[in-house]
Order: C-alpha cells, then sequence, then structure tokens
C-alpha cells in the first residue's frame, strides 16, 4: 500500500498540495485542507455525493464499506477507477469531482 500512498501527491498534483494523514487503519488523502478521498486495503477510494455518485456507479464501482458492531456500514466513498492510476488527465478529472464533492459537503455542515 505504501507504493499507492506515496504515488498520491504526484497522482494529483493538479489539484494543489497534497497531503496524506494516517487513519483509521488507511489514509485521509487531503488537498489543502480538504478530506477528499481515503486509502485502505490497498484501494483509493474518492468521496462522491448525489450529484457524482452516478458517475462512479455507472462504471459498477464499489463503494466503500466497513464492519461496526456487526453490521456494515458504508460512506459515500466509491473506488477509483482504474484510469485514474495510468493518465494523469484522468486523476485530474476523477480527483476535481471528488474535491467538488468534498467542498459541497462542507458547505452544507457549515449551513447546519
Amino acid at each position: 500500500m505504501s507504493g499507492l500512498v506515496d504515488a498520491l501527491p504526484d497522482l494529483f498534483r493538479g489539484l494543489g498540495p497534497i497531503r496524506v494523514r494516517r487513519m483509521f487503519g488507511g489514509h485521509g488523502v487531503y488537498a489543502d485542507d480538504l478530506f477528499f478521498a481515503i486509502v485502505t486495503g490497498g484501494v483509493l477510494y474518492l468521496k462522491a455525493d448525489a450529484v457524482t455518485a452516478p458517475q462512479f456507479t455507472a462504471l459498477g464501482l464499489e463503494r466503500f464499506s466497513y464492519e461496526k458492531q456487526g453490521r456494515t456500514m458504508s460512506i459515500a466513498y466509491y473506488a477509483a477507477p482504474g484510469e485514474v492510476y495510468d493518465d494523469p488527465d484522468e486523476a485530474l478529472r476523477w480527483g476535481r469531482l471528488a474535491v467538488e464533492a468534498a467542498l459541497r459537503a462542507n458547505q452544507h455542515k457549515q449551513r447546519e
């Protein structure tokens, strides 16, 4: 997994400064201070919302889930499409979608 984590700042360099922090047995990925991705189990998951989730589901991408007290829980992060790892333009496109979803989530929280 460290190879993927080490590659993230270069992979998403078009989004600005990328910071990776250990969390919950995986890593959180931030563009500036905006949390937009998770790496766990060797998989990169990108933030999604009602606007962007259909693009992930249309490709059959897996939603991030975990076990908590014997129940399966999921949050609005989806596995990144394979082309993210091979095509800088696709990495930037999907990264921007994740950042935009994170921005909308933060705006929603601030209004509450």
